[in-house]
């Protein structure tokens, strides 16, 4: 017996940004552990958490937002098909995720931040060659509107984990 096991199982309801939108459906324990490992993947990186404008490096961030793509692989790779893949399951909302909000925005940003780093002079930190970047306010700007979207699915895992949050 899991821990999810002992916990009776509700409907739940969610609704996420990038277009994935609505659903509602009674997920099964294997759903909700799975659910509940996506969170704390999720809620435990920078890329989730506020990042002011003299805090931390935007590569980090963007490093963590990339990791998502092998945490969240695995979970599902390990929960196996009971997540489903459907628009209604576990499953099927970790991959629109990936592939509707956070693809998108790495598949922007990646090679332009790339590009950037590649230009930094020998002797210069990373942070004050980041700092000096013009298109970092705009990067962390589109990086907060990015966690807005995350923080809804972080939301919607933990309450098909039937957790508090």
């Amino acid at each position: 017996m899991t821990k999810f096991d002992a916990v009776q199982l509700t409907e739940v309801s969610v609704n996420l940004p990038w277009g994935i939108g609505g659903a509602k459906w009674k997920p099964d324990t294997t759903e909700r552990a799975a659910a509940w490992e996506l969170y704390i993947e999720l809620v435990t990186r920078v890329a989730v958490q506020p990042l002011d404008a003299d805090a931390g490096l935007v590569r980090e961030a963007l490093n963590s937002l990339y990791s998502l793509f092998g945490s969240t692989r695995e979970i599902l790779r390990t929960a196996g098909p009971k997540v489903g893949a459907s628009k209604e399951s576990v499953g099927g909302i970790a991959i629109a995720v990936l592939n509707n909000g956070l693809r998108p925005f790495m598949s922007k940003w990646h090679p332009i931040l790339q590009e950037w780093e590649a230009q930094k002079p020998q002797g210069v930190s990373a942070v004050a060659h980041e700092k000096g970047w013009e298109l970092e306010p705009t990067l962390r700007q589109e990086l907060s509107q990015l966690r807005t979207g995350l923080e809804a699915y972080a939301r919607a895992l933990a309450d098909i984990a039937g957790i508090e949050h």
